[in-house]
């Protein structure tokens, strides 16, 4: 028998009338109040509900992995994927810019700039 079905036992013997001094009844009244006051209290406490698993505890190692370690590693995923992919992007526009400079198809604007006579500087050291 679990607490619920014990408390609705307690409470149909009650209903059904039992005869109790007034000190028993004084007794059992303020241990109601009292719990009363503890169930309040109880709610007014803050806790963090998340989705899926909003009763789960922080003692857990396995909430400590999904909740924190997991996002940690995504991002760090991102990060990597995200600087593979610039990474990518500048090799590819090197490529294209010494392939036009081998081939001489690269407009005579770009050998007038000194921006672009200072990378050809540079990359050549």
């Amino acid at each position: 028998m679990n607490e619920k079905q014990f408390g609705y036992s307690v409470k149909l013997a009650l209903n059904r009338g039992l005869t109790l001094d007034a000190r028993t009844l004084d007794r059992l009244n303020a241990a109601r109040f009292q719990a009363l006051d503890k169930q309040q209290a109880a709610d007014r406490t803050l806790v963090l509900a998340s989705a899926g698993n909003a009763g789960g505890s922080f003692d857990d190692r396995r909430a400590i992995a999904a909740r924190i370690l997991l996002p940690l590693l995504m991002l760090a995923l991102g990060l990597f994927a995200s600087n593979y992919w610039y990474q990518s992007q500048l090799q590819e526009e090197i490529i294209e810019i010494d392939t036009e400079v081998l081939t001489g198809d690269l407009p005579i604007d770009a050998y007038l700039d000194r921006g672009f006579d200072a990378w050809l500087k540079r990359s050549s050291d």
